[in-house]
């Protein structure tokens, strides 16, 4: 069993040294004015990327805590993964209000958007990948709710690959693992 650690270090010393020959130099700033201390998961603030200012604060005052997000910038949707309840909020970004919510799985963390198939897909730490499906404009229903394990919540969809990959915690007899999922 060494090898695999042995891999996993490695592919970690490359990763570093590769983020250590690329330079990220910050070319500008936004201030968020309101924000005192950490940032309170309860509004989400919609940013001039251009002219480097907060143009509107969308208040989450039903569904807080939200964590994970993804875009559908074509179709003016903002997805929202929300633990306090847990819950997908699905906003239109031309006027920062909900068109749709539907319950979730407990303790979301990360969400990605399949525009080839139009799903959402959120990882919850409940143990469970929920995927979400639009049939409509407005209209979205979880079609699966796949068993994963306890505090496998960090995961990533990648469009070009067509994978969807899911990193499981070591817990109790679960041994650590990404798992990885090809949609259909």
């Amino acid at each position: 069993m060494r090898t695999p650690a042995l891999l996993i270090l490695a592919m970690s010393y490359l990763t570093v040294a590769a983020a250590e020959s690329l330079p990220l130099k910050l070319v500008r700033t936004i201030p968020l004015p309101g924000v005192k201390g950490r940032f309170d998961h309860f509004s989400i603030d919609v940013i001039d990327r251009e002219n480097r200012f907060v143009l509107a604060s969308w208040p989450m005052e039903k569904f807080q805590a939200n964590f994970p997000m993804a875009l559908d910038e074509a179709n003016h949707r903002l997805f929202v993964g929300c633990r306090k309840p847990p819950r997908l909020v699905i906003l239109d970004t031309e006027v920062g209000k909900p068109v749709a919510d539907l319950a979730i799985s407990g303790d979301t963390d990360d969400l990605f958007h399949d525009v080839k198939r139009k799903r959402i897909y959120v990882s919850c730490g409940e143990g469970f990948i929920d995927v979400v499906e639009q049939s409509s404009a407005g209209k979205y229903q979880r079609v699966a709710k796949i068993p994963t394990a306890p505090g496998a919540r960090t995961s990533f969809f990648s469009a070009d690959l067509d994978r969807y990959y899911l990193a499981v915690p070591e817990r109790g007899t679960q041994k650590a693992e990404i798992r990885v999922h090809q949609p259909e």
